[in-house]
């Protein structure tokens, strides 16, 4: 049995954090970081950590959003595990050279692109999914050969403290920081004083335009995973028993906390209560007729929060749901209709389990809607006819998104998972990860036994030939 491992909070105060962030940028130029094998031992370390402390992180994303075992697995542990998998098997390749072609000008060179590690990165994550969301990132960090730190949430206390009884059972601090505390303070704190050589950001976009801002002062490149208001269209064909099933899964998982959750629905009228009917089908199904009492269905993770989703119950017609209870910070899968095109709950990321039904007549007015927020993360179209996907996915600007689905594109790590304008900007996942946290060195091999005089001065005469070469 391992003894047990004190982890006391880290000292925010910039007197403090200082030596420590200092310390990683001298463990960073040890080079220690550099080699195949130690950053595949790394992650294997994690890996095992993880695997250890499961229960526990079971029970910290019940306390933090009521989440179960089962939902945990496949959003949380599970997701991060299916990653990290991938990327230990991937890494030798993605760590090789990469040949590309030469030009005619330069041959007979060889051309190629090597990856380094960036150095030392900040990784700042959300609460509503607090291990997945900052573990996930850490991965792309460690396989590029970086030296890290890690700021959780402050909201989800209870995974939180189990993620950082695996980070300093697993690393040193002088590769993996990990700091707690209010993000007002400490991001600042660290910022003002360390020039990060890279920030990686998960949350509001509020919130990204401060980290943004404040990272542009040294020129510190930055990924920032936001939000926005993904449209869910459901035309007229689809099959809307498969697309109230699919819709309702995800935007009711973790009570609708979910930054790529369907946003609003815009249904051909003539589909429409067919698919209200349908979604209040599968709600029930899946969470009961009470879900407050449901082993499935999540809380809402703050008072804070819950204030601000109750106000949005206020701006349309209830079509289902709708009961609250401020002491549970509970509110039921809802249903609404009847909305003004002006209401906040139109205008603002819902982020909770309140999902507007908007119908359309034509695709312009869909489409004028849409425009209200461009550049959303995430975009779903459920659709049987080849002809509106086409339409629809080349007339909407987005993150991601899927057709006859929702969410799930997320968990395929062959995808890149990002945003677009102010959904965010930068992606992961992957092999997308591993280079987002890594810098792309282009070198040119020239050898020395071809050395021809037409490349040297005097060049009079000799435009026609630069013409043919380089063209």
């Amino acid at each position: 049995m391992q003894q047990a491992i004190a982890v006391q909070p880290v000292n925010t105060s910039a007197d403090n954090l200082l030596p420590k962030l200092n310390a990683l940028r001298s463990f960073y130029n040890s080079m220690a970081t550099r080699s195949y094998a130690f950053r595949k031992k790394q992650l294997l370390n994690l890996r095992d950590a993880v695997l250890q402390h499961e229960q526990e992180l079971y029970d910290a994303l019940y306390a933090d959003l009521k989440k179960s075992p089962e939902e945990t697995w496949v959003t949380e542990t599970g997701f991060f595990l299916a990653e990290i998998n991938a990327t230990i098997k991937s890494l030798k390749g993605w760590m090789r050279p990469e040949s590309v072609g030469t030009n005619l000008l330069n041959l007979p060179s060889s051309s190629f692109i090597i990856s380094e590690p960036l150095g030392v990165v900040l990784i700042i994550a959300p609460w509503n999914y607090p291990m997945q969301l900052l573990f996930t990132p850490l991965i792309g960090a460690i396989a590029s050969g970086n030296c890290v730190v890690m700021k959780p949430s402050e909201f989800a206390p209870a995974t939180s403290a189990i993620m950082h009884k695996i980070i300093r059972q697993v690393f040193p601090e002088e590769y993996i920081l990990y700091v707690e505390g209010d993000g007002a303070d400490v991001i600042p704190a660290m910022m003002n004083n360390f020039i990060f050589d890279h920030i990686f950001y998960t949350g509001s976009t509020a919130v990204g335009k401060i980290i943004y801002q404040a990272a542009s002062k040294n020129l510190v490149p930055v990924t920032l995973e936001l939000g926005g208001k993904s449209p869910c269209v459901v035309e007229s064909d689809a099959d809307i028993k498969i697309a109230a099933r699919r819709i309702a899964l995800t935007k009711f998982s973790n009570a609708g906390q979910m930054c790529v959750a369907p946003d609003y629905v815009l249904v051909h009228a003539s589909v429409k209560d067919k698919l209200v009917a349908e979604l209040k089908t599968w709600i029930e199904k899946f969470y009961s007729s009470d879900p407050s009492t449901s082993y499935n269905y999540g809380k809402i993770i703050n008072k804070r929060q819950f204030d601000r989703l109750v106000k949005y119950l206020e701006q349309g017609n209830i079509l289902y749901g709708g009961q609250f209870n401020a002491s549970q910070l509970y509110i039921a899968p809802t249903l609404m209709g009847d909305i003004a095109s002006d209401a906040p709950v139109m205008s603002d990321e819902i982020f909770g389990p309140i999902l507007p039904i908007i119908s359309f007549d034509n695709k312009d007015q869909a489409l004028y809607t849409i425009a209200a927020n461009k550049n959303p993360l995430a975009f779903y179209i459920f659709t049987r006819s080849s002809g509106n996907e086409e339409f629809w996915l080349n007339n909407v600007s987005f993150g991601g998104g899927c057709v006859n689905n929702a969410s799930w594109h997320l968990t395929n790590h062959h995808l890149p998972f990002g945003g677009r304008g102010f959904s965010g900007t930068g992606n992961y996942h992957g092999r997308f990860s591993f280079n987002t946290f890594s810098h792309k060195k282009a070198v040119m091999k020239t050898p020395t036994w071809f050395d021809p005089d037409v490349k040297y001065p005097p060049f009079k005469g000799k435009l026609k030939l630069f013409k043919w070469v380089i063209r």
